[in-house]
This record gives C-alpha cells, structure tokens and sequence, in this order.
C-alpha cells in the first residue's frame, strides 16, 4: 500500500470517526437529558421566586388585615368618647386599607394562581425527565446490541477484502519466520551444550599421574606402617 493511500485511509477513518460521535445516539440523548436538567433547574428558581413573592402577598393582606381591625378599634373608642373628628378620620382610612386589603387578596389569588400552573409545568418536565431517563436505558441497551452487531459485521466484511487478507498472510509469514528462527537456534544450542559437558569432563594426562601417584604413595605407607 502506497504511502498516499495510507495517509487517506487514516484521513478517512479519523472524520468517519468524528462524524460517528456527532451522530452517536447515545451521546445525543445525554445532551438532551443535560438540556432537560437546565431547564428544571431553571423551573425551580422560577418556583422560588413564584413562592417568594406569594409569601410576600400574604404578609401585606395579614398586615392590611391589621390595619383594619386597628383603625376599626379607633373609631368605635373614638365614637364612645364623642370624638367625631377622630372617629371619621379612622373611618377613612378604614375604608382605604380596605380596598388595599381587597386589591392584595386578588392579587394574591392570581399569584396562587400562578404558582400553581407553575408547579404543574414543573411536575410535568419532571415526569417527562423520568420517562426519558428510563428510555434512554432501553436506547442504549438497543444502541450497544446494534453497535456490537455493526461491528461483527464490518469485521466480517473487512476480511473479504484483498488488502486485509494480502496483510494476514504477510503477518503469517512473519510468524513462520519467527518459529523457524527459534527451531534453528534450539539445533545449533543443543550440540554446544553437549560440547560443553564433554570437554567439562574430560581428564588431561597429568591430572590422571597425580591420583595414581597417590594411590601409590598411600600403597607405600600401608607397607611402611605393617612392616614396623
């Protein structure tokens, strides 16, 4: 294989490879399921504003609520007293705080309102981020199989091919070189070794000389030792 042919099967298997995780189903749905986390997050940091002011809503009736029943008070203890002006003046503003009292308790509806269309819209992202969750197991369970099945299959295919089978019989070569290699080195090894073992016994002629001169010197002492 050329040098310009390999460069443009690496060339090609490296942008099929970035195409492969640009479609890789299973990195889509995990983008989808990041998108669907940022959004309930989002949901709920609208809820705790929602609830926030709807907490706010309630404190302003309760306190207009007070007021109220505080300038009620003053004018009936201001009419016992014969106190007209004073009377008339906590009237008023009776009257005034009533309609305010009135204005927040519809505006507190309509927030309650909100809130719960609020809650709803959550709950339901929710249930749709379970649901999800729980296809997206089923997917990549399906995902993996079809993977695993594509690729047995262009592995298959790929050992049809006349370049994949020219270089599975280059590699068998090499290895039937490498075994010849290792059977030429065991004949040539074995003679040696036994080369070796021969010559590490083998006796020259003077080694041979000195035992039987001490055999015959211990011969002579035997003598020596009956004779005395």
């Amino acid at each position: 294989m050329g040098i310009f042919k390999r460069v443009k099967t690496i060339t090609m298997a490296e942008i099929n490879g970035l195409l492969d995780g640009i479609e890789d189903p299973i990195a889509m749905l995990n983008e989808y399921s990041r998108e669907m986390e940022q959004e309930i997050l989002k949901g709920q940091k609208a809820l705790a504003r929602q609830i926030f002011v709807e907490n706010k809503q309630a404190a302003l009736i309760l306190e207009m609520e007070g007021l109220v029943e505080k300038r009620t008070r003053q004018a009936k203890l201001a009419i016992e007293h014969g106190e007209d002006s004073i009377a008339k003046l906590a009237v008023q503003e009776k009257l005034v705080h009533e309609k305010q009292l009135n204005l927040y308790k519809q505006q507190y509806e309509a927030v309650k309102a909100q809130t719960k269309l609020l809650i709803e819209k959550l709950d339901h992202l929710k249930e749709t981020y379970n649901q999800m969750q729980h296809k997206k197991i089923l997917l990549a369970s399906r995902a993996n199989v079809a993977q695993s099945t594509k690729q047995i299959q262009n592995a298959t295919v790929s050992f049809q091919t006349d370049n994949i089978a020219r270089g599975v019989a280059r590699a068998e070569e090499r290895i039937l070189m490498m075994e010849a290699e290792v059977q030429a080195g065991q004949q040539f090894s074995t003679p040696l070794a036994q080369y070796d073992a021969a010559y590490s016994n083998f006796i020259n002629d003077e080694e041979l000389n000195q035992e039987l001169e001490k055999l015959k010197n211990e011969k002579v002492l035997q003598l020596e030792e009956i004779t005395k």
